[in-house]
């Protein structure tokens, strides 16, 4: 088997540990667990530097930093290209359409973080990340795990319901529904003991299909 296709076979998984890395990027030098500080982050690839879907794509995260930000998350992008292909890049698009792509991209020419995440997928393409996208919670943890093939641009309404989702239910111990969005009811974990099944079964409170479905409103800032 060749040694691309081992390290793939490694590539983390949720639950794991985020792999620690340090790369250089368009804010110079960092380690990724000093850049997340306890936060939550956003860690997508991207194919190439200017090329289309990628431009939308990085686009998107750009126009909608602020809605991260107030999810107490950063971004951090990736692509195998140079240093000079990236800063080239951001100010292109800066300059033809306004929007700056101010976060920080990982120049991954040597595609060591590529392989660390399984960012790199031979049967679609040996030398291109995929559209991989890591949700990495403020304990280092991969919460949630994206991928999209080269040709499809990721949908950025549901990135960013996914991570409301997440931090909803770390925070209130609950579980999401089909299509769940903030505002709607979330489900209440299911009794584990026949006791609590009793205790279910008499409770008043809670929206009930049967003791095992339950769901209840959820008061979010």
């Amino acid at each position: 088997m060749k040694t691309l296709e081992k390290e793939i076979l490694t590539m983390p998984r949720i639950g794991d540990n985020a792999p620690d890395f340090e790369a250089l990027t368009t804010h110079g030098k960092l380690k990724f667990s000093d850049f997340a500080d306890g936060k939550w982050v956003i860690l997508f690839s991207h194919p190439a530097d200017f090329t289309p879907v990628c431009t939308t794509e990085l686009t998107g995260f750009a126009n909608r930093k602020d809605e991260f930000e107030k999810l107490n998350t950063k971004l951090m992008g990736l692509s195998i290209d140079s240093i000079h292909s990236h800063l080239a890049w951001v100010n292109n698009v800066k300059e033809k359409t306004g929007v700056y792509f101010d976060f920080p991209i990982i120049a991954d020419i040597d595609m060591k973080v590529a392989k660390l995440y399984g960012m790199l997928q031979p049967n679609e393409s040996k030398t291109a990340a995929v559209r991989a996208v890591f949700f990495i919670d403020p304990l280092l943890k991969i919460a949630l795990i994206m991928y999209y093939p080269l040709n499809i641009g990721r949908n950025m309404d549901e990135i960013l319901r996914a991570l409301t989702a997440l931090q909803v239910s770390n925070e209130h111990k609950v579980a999401l529904p089909l299509n769940w969005k903030k505002g709607d009811k979330v489900i209440v974990p299911p009794p584990k003991t026949l006791k609590q099944m009793e205790a279910r079964i008499e409770e008043d409170s809670l929206e009930k299909v049967d003791f095992y479905l339950a769901r209840k409103e959820l008061k979010l800032n």
